[in-house]
């Protein structure tokens, strides 16, 4: 039997191996790389980005929670995962097909890859997630749930370090380093930067095999003959049963909100510098260093903090740096920084986006290790999978709306700067539901203290 120790290392291997999806591809790299590269011009690459994002988060939205519960039902657990990793590895590797001023078809099917990949990522993090109560006692998950991301956001820091210094090129056909790409890529044809896919991929193949080895995923005992049925008919009952779990309701709720906003930092934080400020992949790429730097060391405090006061403060203060570097990233381009003007070709606009950069790193890897510990306090400790099938919906149910509102008010308004501003809305949204949560969910549903 593999040992308490050996089992927590191979679940934090997960959040090592799925994280440069979202460092290398849906942030620093291949997102800002899609807009000023791939597509006509960086509005129509972000407007483009928003939809794509909106699009797949509507399918997560309506199919992660059935795809649990379905999970569930016929005890096919490990074959799942298995399924979303192929999906995660196929989409990512496909990215090197992104060639730059690409054609309509070819934009579209890079599009339809992320969001394959994306899919994969998802799913595969709502089964990862239900397995957290199994490795400790309710006090020792915020640290365990925190050093987990630490060390995701480690891992991510390293592979961003890779593509910078031997592979994505700048304008100049270099890496950061000053070198051409390694193995003989072609810069001029952006193949540096283009095999941040397969890279991608090939990290989560590798350093994925520590958790299959060493986590013991539970198989239910139920038959696969009407899972899918069965399945429906669960979730349908614990959809309705929701209203009367006030605690856990105001979270799910409040979680939509702020989760979706994040993601839209996340998706769009690259492409805005790109657009807004002019920085080059690097530029971006060294952004994305110091949020990872940053984010690291943050989330092992917030973790600290988690087990010692609660998930509850921790999500309250990461909602409220999130949505103040909202409000500075509205306020800031070439032009002015924090709505302060600025003399021409000065780099306090640059300045205050490493800030940014650095807050965010800090803010969202906290808040989201805050937010899975969480809700194992929310949930139901006899039906802990549920709890996350219920809190992956409440992820995705709209999921779409950020990346909506960012592409929909950046095209009214044809300013990438004005795109920003939904976001802020949905992190004040999230601040007013979290108000009426009870920090350790509803007593007939508590577990008991360690």
């Amino acid at each position: 039997m593999t040992s308490p120790r050996k089992r927590i290392w191979g679940w934090w291997a997960f959040d090592w191996a799925n994280q440069p999806y979202n460092t290398l591809l849906l942030t620093f790299i291949f997102a800002p790389y899609f807009a000023s590269a791939v597509a006509p011009d960086p509005v129509t690459g972000q407007a483009l980005w928003g939809w794509m994002l909106a699009l797949s988060g509507l399918v997560i939205a309506f199919s992660a929670p059935v795809m649990g519960a379905i999970a569930d039902s016929s005890g096919n657990r490990r074959v799942w995962l298995l399924v979303w990793s192929a999906f995660y590895v196929a989409g990512a590797a496909a990215l090197w097909f992104a060639v730059p001023a690409a054609d309509t078809g070819t934009i579209w099917l890079i599009l339809l890859a992320f969001a394959v990949g994306l899919v994969g990522l998802e799913f595969g993090i709502v089964f990862t997630n239900a397995t957290l109560p199994d490795l400790g006692t309710r006090d020792d998950l915020g640290q365990i749930s925190g050093t987990g991301w630490a060390l995701g956001y480690v891992g991510g820091l390293v592979s961003l370090v890779v593509m910078l210094l031997f592979l994505a090129e700048n304008d100049q056909g270099v890496t950061l380093i000053g070198l051409p790409p390694a193995f003989g890529l072609d810069a001029a044809a952006r193949e540096g930067t283009r095999l941040v896919g397969p890279f991608t991929a090939l990290w989560y193949l590798v350093f994925v095999i520590p958790f299959f080895l060493w986590v013991p995923i539970k198989a239910t005992a139920q038959r696969t003959t009407g899972a899918v049925r069965r399945a429906l008919a669960e979730l349908g009952q614990s959809l309705r049963a929701l209203p009367k779990r006030k605690s856990l309701f105001a979270y799910l709720g409040a979680s939509l909100l702020y989760r979706d906003a994040l993601n839209g930092i996340y998706a769009f934080g690259g492409i805005y510098a790109a657009g807004v400020l002019g920085w080059s992949i690097v530029q971006i790429g060294v952004f994305g260093i110091l949020a990872a730097a940053v984010g690291a060391v943050a989330c092992w405090l917030a973790g600290k903090l988690d087990s010692r006061f609660g998930p509850k403060p921790v999500i309250i203060g990461c909602v409220a740096l999130l949505m103040a570097v909202c409000v500075i990233i509205v306020g800031t381009d070439r032009s002015m920084a924090v709505f302060v003007p600025v003399a021409d070709g000065s780099s306090l606009p640059d300045i205050t986006f490493y800030i940014c950069g650095a807050l965010i790193g800090a803010g969202g890897g906290s808040l989201q290790s805050a937010s899975r510990t969480m809700m194992v306090r929310q949930a139901d400790p006899a039906r802990m999978t549920e709890g996350f099938g219920l809190y992956a919906l409440s992820g995705k149910a709209l999921a779409f709306l950020a990346p909506a509102l960012v592409a929909a008010v950046t095209t009214l308004t044809d300013s990438q700067r004005m795109g920003v501003t939904p976001l802020i809305v949905l992190f004040v949204a999230g601040l007013v539901l979290l108000t009426f949560v009870d920090p350790d969910g509803e007593p007939e549903f508590r577990c008991a203290p360690s």
